[in-house]
């Protein structure tokens, strides 16, 4: 039988960290942390809600994260 696969762990990193920040230095302290997929968005973007492990979310208003979320 094959082995059941077991996803990649998420940095231990508290998404919170990134709120403040400017959008381009918080995405490139973000990889330097691990994450693998970093996603900026824009207030109000529709976006699709499945949990992807390694991916850190960003929403952005005036080049400065105002809320960052995992998955």
């Amino acid at each position: 039988m094959a082995p059941i696969p077991t996803p990649s762990a998420e940095p231990d990193d508290s998404p919170d960290t990134y709120v403040g920040l400017a959008a381009d230095r918080a995405e490139r302290l973000a990889r330097e942390r691990g994450w693998a997929t970093v996603r900026a968005l824009p207030p109000g973007a529709i976006i699709t809600m499945e949990y992807r492990v390694g991916r850190l979310n960003f929403e952005v208003r005036g080049g400065r994260v105002a809320r960052a979320w995992k998955g």
